[in-house]
């Protein structure tokens, strides 16, 4: 029986085709809103883990300073306790790395190292000291936003696996780093020998921690907080053609050699292999070479016209992956970031020991 009521009519629940549009351009909204905030909390823990990385380092140098009242050599010479004999005046001595590795937890290594020069190292030896630091992978000496490798090139003594740290200490300025009519650098070598492979560009022991010598921290009179000690190796630079490259000082051999010659700047004539790894001498702003325009040439040839090449960059620039500067160690382990835009004369106020010119930051 009707009774004349109409069928009910249902709707079905659910969104219709506009609605749901409008939710997915609500979401992608919101997605393209939060993703640089995502972005920028995961650098600032990367940061922050380079800046631990740094720290690390700072208590390992005082630790050897304390029990040896003097800093680590930059790199040892063929005098001093070195890693290894080759042919006739191939010696390279150990760089800072090694030296710090029993404060970094690493005795076990260290330990293991022989620094006799006798079968322990580089050129035509049987790579004792190389094959005891193969493979091994020292979280501190890892920058978590380089893009860099972590290996070096090599094949060195046969291994390619020998780390190649993302930091590097400072061994002091170049002389146009500081107004000349304020301050006059001296403790510069430019050269080297006239091979390309060897010449060397420009040598400064005018900082903390310096090659072939070494000193306390009581030579450091600017105060040990106005003067950096370590910073960072971590980003590729480019040519003048934009082609990026990895030509910082440990890329080639790795953290374990640091210098051969048996000298100390500004004592190093140019008959001498002055190539250096893993310490730099300051002669560029922070990023400097980072692109095209400031770029180096596509073959630089060797390494005495901008000290930056591939097989020992003297004057690498201190870089980074960190948007906008680098991490830096002072000499009285305190870690700060440091923008790219200081200007150049503020750097060498920093990486000169005892300029007594004052610093502003």
């Amino acid at each position: 029986m009707s009774y004349g009521l109409s069928p009910r009519r249902w709707r079905a629940a659910g969104f219709t085709l506009v609605e749901l549009l409008v939710v997915i351009a609500i979401i992608g909204v919101l997605v393209a809103l939060l993703l640089p905030a995502v972005q920028a909390a995961r650098e600032a823990a990367r940061r922050s883990e380079c800046l631990n990385n740094l720290k690390q380092f700072g208590l390992s140098v005082h630790n050897f300073h304390d029990t040896n009242n003097r800093l680590p050599p930059a790199g040892a010479n063929d005098e001093a306790p070195n890693f290894g004999r080759g042919p006739a005046g191939d010696r390279w001595g150990s760089s800072w790395f090694v030296y710090v590795l029993p404060f970094m937890e690493q005795g076990t290594m260290f330990d293991k190292f022989r620094f006799d020069g006798s079968g322990s190292g580089w050129g035509a030896d049987a790579g004792h000291n190389v094959t005891q630091a193969q493979n091994a992978k020292i979280k501190n000496f890892i920058c978590p936003s380089s893009p860099l490798s972590i290996w070096c090139r090599g094949p060195y003594n046969g291994v390619r696996e020998i780390q190649a740290p993302h930091y590097v200490a400072i061994a002091g300025g170049a002389a146009n780093l500081l107004p000349t009519a304020t301050y006059n650098e001296t403790r510069i070598n430019t050269g080297g020998s006239t091979a390309g492979c060897c010449t060397g560009g420009h040598h400064s022991s005018s900082g903390a921690i310096i090659a072939g010598g070494t000193h306390s921290l009581a030579a450091l009179t600017d105060g040990t907080s106005n003067v950096w000690m370590v910073s960072e190796n971590s980003n590729f630079v480019f040519t003048v053609s934009n082609t990026k490259q990895d030509y910082r000082s440990s890329a080639q051999h790795g953290f374990i050699i640091g210098w051969r010659s048996k000298c100390t700047p500004p004592s190093c004539g140019n008959g001498n292999d002055q190539r250096t790894f893993n310490f730099t001498t300051v002669r560029y702003p922070i990023n400097h070479f980072s692109r095209a325009t400031d770029g180096l040439p596509d073959a630089p040839g060797n390494c005495g016209t901008h000290g930056v090449c591939d097989n020992a960059s003297t004057n690498y620039p201190l870089n980074s992956a960190h948007p906008g500067g680098v991490c830096v160690l002072s000499a009285d382990g305190s870690v700060r970031f440091v923008s790219q835009t200081t200007a150049l004369d503020v750097i060498g106020r920093f990486v000169h020991r005892d300029d007594g010119l004052p610093v502003t930051q």
